[in-house]
């Protein structure tokens, strides 16, 4: 609807002048206009479904970055946890060798062990230090990055030291996992709807070799006078249907055709591409998880039998049988194997978010509100399967 109050001239030359009127004159108008098209060709209604296919690609793009946060929170908890049960045997372990270094110094003064011993044990000594403050270190920056994920500020954000538990093991997962699952997962879903918005552009490119009909109406009142503009006889209306029919364009439809098809071909090749990239990383974690747990199995063997060693190390220590060599070079093996044994928990850990997040983390397609959007999901993924 428009209005309009103007005072206008016209060209006494003009074809339309009439002789003998005023060529200065005031024009009255006020109008509603009202324009539908027939949408025989689906060129409205297949815009319409790309634009929508379009915001609920974005959308899932949202998701899978909210998606992506928490699974770098979930992987820098665990870490935090595992440094905080690293800093426990680091500091355990720094007290033991105190302890063997104070007893070298006594055999030493003794006379019952050599001052190469004395150094030896320093020297273990200091490097467990080391190794102690190195860890700290790395709690101290896996810490600033919680609270960046957090929106804290680092400098005031603390997380009290919490080891993990020995008994700590990320939940069962089923192997038979069924491939729907993956339509969870945000990437996916956009993937897919990004392949929906190109089809229905090839849709929209398709209607433009066809009329376009449309039925026109318009009402309103126009007046040379002020005081006549909302008159009766100031009444006009007009209503008709109408036609629109390219006859040339030099190529430019069938340009835009094959662009459309270009770019569905693209957006089908992603998704492909990004469902079989999804299955990728479903097989990586399930096959660490699997591995990881034999290696903790044989991890926790080895830290069995290293602290026997020690064990024994020490007591042919203290019996004059071996130099101190031999007991720091077990208690070496001994430290990191429990090491080792910490990491390859934080592994697991880590691999068991890291599938969760393959999965979708509990993201369902669902929350995009539309309906038969992934009818050609399960095709799409038993091709890529193949």
């Amino acid at each position: 609807m428009a209005s309009s109050a103007t005072r206008q001239r016209v060209s006494q030359n003009t074809p339309n002048y009439l002789p003998g009127y005023d060529p200065t004159f005031n024009n009255f108008d006020v109008e509603a206009d009202l324009s539908y098209e027939i949408d025989l060709w689906g060129r409205v209604r297949n815009t319409v479904n790309a634009a929508k296919a379009n915001q609920q690609a974005s959308a899932a793009d949202l998701a899978g970055v909210a998606l992506a946060l928490h699974a770098e929170m979930a992987t820098d908890y665990y870490t935090l946890r595992s440094e905080d049960l690293e800093q426990v045997l680091l500091e355990k372990t720094v007290d033991d060798y105190s302890k063997s270094l104070e007893l070298t110094q006594r055999l030493y003064k003794g006379g019952a062990a050599a001052v190469a011993d004395v150094d030896q044990a320093q020297a273990q000594l200091e490097t467990a230090r080391t190794q102690a403050a190195d860890i700290a270190l790395q709690r101290a920056q896996t810490q600033h990055a919680i609270a960046v994920l957090v929106g804290e500020n680092p400098t005031r954000f603390h997380l009290d030291p919490r080891p993990l538990p020995d008994e700590t093991a990320p939940p069962p997962i089923d192997l038979g996992l069924p491939s729907t699952l993956l339509e969870r997962r945000p990437d996916v879903a956009a993937a897919e709807r990004r392949v929906a918005a190109a089809n229905a552009q090839i849709g929209v490119a398709r209607a433009a070799y066809f009329p376009v009909f449309s039925l026109a109406a318009a009402t309103g009142f126009d007046s040379t006078r002020a005081s006549t503009w909302l008159n009766a006889p100031s009444r006009l209306w007009s209503v008709g249907p109408a036609g629109l029919l390219t006859v040339s364009d030099a190529g430019r439809h069938r340009a835009e055709s094959a662009q459309a098809h270009a770019q569905y071909d693209e957006q089908v090749a992603d998704y492909r591409n990004t469902v079989l990239t999804a299955y990728q990383e479903v097989e990586d974690n399930l096959a660490a998880l699997h591995r990881l747990e034999q290696e903790s199995l044989s991890e926790a063997a080895a830290v069995t039998a290293t602290g026997k060693a020690l064990e024994q190390a020490r007591y042919r220590y203290k019996a004059g049988l071996v130099t101190y060599l031999e007991v720091a070079t077990t208690g070496t093996t001994a430290l990191q194997a429990q090491l080792n044994r910490v990491n390859i928990l934080n592994r697991r850990m880590d691999a068991s978010v890291l599938l969760d997040k393959a999965l979708g983390g509990g993201w369902g397609p669902e929350r995009l509100q539309h309906a038969g959007s992934f009818a050609n999901t399960n095709a799409a993924l038993r091709a890529a399967n193949r």
